[in-house]
Formats: structure tokens, sequence, C-alpha cells
């Protein structure tokens, strides 16, 4: 196997990985009217904790460094909670 081959597996693999964030934040969007509807904040720190606790655990079973997929994590749900305040903030919700 030549390293443009596996290049090109791992290019797959990240645009899999953008489609799926795509995905989480179109779920964001629709937790944006559930939260609003409910008068719950975009903040929710226990459901925060159990997905850190949860993909920390999924890491280990992957065998892949959880503190890292953690950081990773941190991000993603910072942008999902940027969605929320975004769909709330100027009436889209969807």
């Amino acid at each position: 196997m030549r390293i443009e081959d596996v290049r090109k597996e791992i290019d797959e693999v990240d645009r899999e990985i953008v489609k799926l964030i795509a995905r989480r934040q179109e779920l964001a969007g629709k937790i944006a009217r559930l939260k609003f509807t409910g008068g719950l904040p975009i903040h929710d720190t226990e459901r925060t904790k159990a997905v850190m606790d949860g993909i920390f655990n999924n890491a280990v079973e992957a065998k892949i460094d959880p503190v890292a997929v953690q950081n990773i994590f941190t991000i993603l749900i910072a942008m999902s909670e940027e969605r929320q305040r975004e769909c709330q903030g100027d009436g889209n919700l969807p």
C-alpha cells in the first residue's frame, strides 16, 4: 500500500467527520426549539458531564486518548451551544 492510498482514506474519514459535525449542529438547532419552548437554559451542566463521561469511556474502549477526545468534544459542545444561541437569538428555530 502506498502513502497516497492511505491519505485518500484519511481524507474520506475527514469528510465523514465533517458530515457528522454538521448533523450534530442540525440536531443542536432542534434542541434549541425544545429548550426554548420548555424554558430551559442553553447550558446543561448535567448533560455536559454525562456526554463527557460517556465519550471518555468510549475512547478508552476504542483504545484512543480519552483526554484528547474530551478536548474535541469540549469544542463540539461549545459549537452546539453557540448554534442554540443563534437559533434563539434570531428567531430561526427549526
